[in-house]
């Protein structure tokens, strides 16, 4: 091993021979001292559960160590008496021959415990946001930062297992992949650097108004239609990536930058949108299964939620297929119930109309119980990429909806009909096409049927973890009005 071992692999490793010391690096969490011993947990983040030093007699250093210190601790890893913990590592004061005086504590960087911000008691959201440099050192931003790693582990494997290949996407875009006009626009800010203003080839380029890329560039709301262009030729892909949108929203279920799992491919079965809710489903479920019963979701659920949990865990070990409904069937049984308890929303509901958040709580909360594909949505409410159906009145696509968070995932099938695409960007962005001709030419050069979905990241993060606070899914949230660091 190139590096010293974590506290998780000392943890998952066999106890090794009791005359083999062990050296391990990490922030003091809590200290303990009474009169012929010590305790101190030692955490370095690889784990939820820190390691118990027991420090017996009258060790050199022990007195210096401080709750958030820096410390390397060499002792004997052994199998722990006490509750709590089945290993421990334990430093006596009598002399050892391989360990000079001093040695088995050394403090790397020292805390004063009375000005430490992550003091022990509770500290609201609030404070740590404005902390945010030092969240990651409480228990649960923690534990989401390492459930985040787990969930885009599993998401690799998923993807490799069915043959996909990851792909690297521009974050820099010419186009708006969602047609909302909430894209940050990119500006260059005029060089004044002594070398720069110096330079023969300076005075035009950082004086004038001309645009860097000779044309407006943002930052992508999507990695769709890139990923689009990769699937006609790798026909499976996908990508994890950093997404930007310039939404004023102060709710819980926003960020200005966020991360989507995004996926397209080619070839895709009978081409129905029913088959890309299967995968979906089949992806969500192979993720997820092996991290909501985990060790770092036990630490973000701690406190209460239960059977909140207790139903994501029974929906991603279901072997029933989640329920499907078309928008027509989902209005149908808003109406219904709204008939039924006037005023039960604020807004009324209606074919035609976009289902807002509170129609969504209602039919995956109240109506379903459970993950709900909504499918089939009038074509007036989508992009103009998405394959119009037969009746000419709704497009192929879904939303999944999940209790307590709301929409999760968004799909479609796309429109790989030339003429008809054509026509629908007509629609949306009137007779001058020029910026969008190569996503045409990807139908009429060997377009093939395809489809794909988007899945917002932190929004997984927060339903897997039972987050509510999408704020709280990513180690340093942005939005409108904040950005710290």
């Amino acid at each position: 091993m190139l590096l010293h071992p974590t506290i998780k692999q000392l943890l998952a490793a066999p106890v090794q021979p009791e005359e083999q010391l062990v050296t391990v690096s990490g922030w003091i969490k809590s200290i303990r001292r009474q009169k012929k011993v010590s305790f101190a947990v030692l955490t370095d983040g690889s784990s939820s559960q820190g390691l118990q030093a027991v420090f017996v007699g009258n060790v050199e250093g022990v007195k210096a160590l401080t709750n958030g210190a820096a410390v390397q601790l060499t002792g004997k890893l052994v199998s722990s008496p006490g509750a709590g913990q089945e290993k421990e590592l334990v430093i006596e004061s009598k002399n050892n021959a391989d360990l000079d005086a001093g040695e088995q504590i050394r403090i790397l960087g020292t805390c004063d415990p009375e000005v430490y911000p992550i003091q022990k008691q509770a500290l609201s959201i609030e404070y740590l946001r404005d902390h945010s440099h030092l969240r990651a050192r409480t228990d649960a931003i923690a534990a989401m930062i390492r459930l985040r790693d787990t969930l885009k582990k599993n998401m690799n494997t998923f993807f490799d297992d069915q043959g996909f290949i990851y792909s690297h996407t521009p974050i820099l875009t010419g186009n708006d992949a969602e047609g909302a006009g909430e894209a940050f626009r990119i500006a260059q800010i005029p060089n004044t650097h002594p070398a720069a203003t110096n330079s023969p080839d300076s005075s035009s380029s950082s004086t004038d108004n001309t645009e860097f890329f000779s044309r407006s560039a943002h930052l992508t709301v999507s990695h769709q239609l890139h990923l689009e262009a990769l699937a006609t030729s790798l026909a499976r892909v996908y990508t994890l990536s950093p997404c930007f949108r310039a939404e004023p929203s102060q709710t819980g279920r926003h960020l200005a930058e966020f991360w989507m799992l995004e996926a397209e491919w080619a070839f895709g079965g009978s081409g129905r949108v029913l088959d890309t809710c299967e995968f979906v489903e089949a992806c969500l479920k192979s993720v997820v299964r092996d991290v909501v019963d985990g060790a770092d979701a036990d630490v973000l659920w701690k406190g209460g939620y239960e059977a909140r949990r207790r139903a994501v865990v029974d929906a991603i070990g279901s072997a029933e297929r989640w329920t499907r409904m078309t928008y027509t069937d989902a209005v149908k049984a808003l109406e219904e119930h709204q008939c039924d308890v006037p005023g039960a929303f604020q807004y009324e509901p209606g074919w035609g109309r976009a289902l807002q958040s509170e129609h969504e709580r209602w039919i995956a909360e109240t109506l379903v119980k459970g993950p709900v594909f909504i499918t089939d949505y009038p074509k007036s409410l989508k992009p103009f990429y998405m394959r119009e159906n037969e009746d000419g009145k709704t497009v192929g696509c879904f939303d999944l909806i999940v209790p307590h968070m709301g929409e999760l995932v968004g799909g479609s099938v796309r429109e790989e009909r030339a003429d008809i695409l054509e026509g629908k960007m007509r629609d949306s962005f009137g007779d001058n096409l020029n910026e969008y001709q190569w996503y045409l030419d990807l139908r009429r050069y060997g377009g093939a049927p395809h489809m794909g979905f988007g899945m917002g990241f932190e929004r997984l993060v927060g339903w897997v973890g039972g987050i509510d606070n999408i704020r709280e899914s990513i180690p340093f949230p942005r939005w409108a009005g904040r950005m710290l660091l």
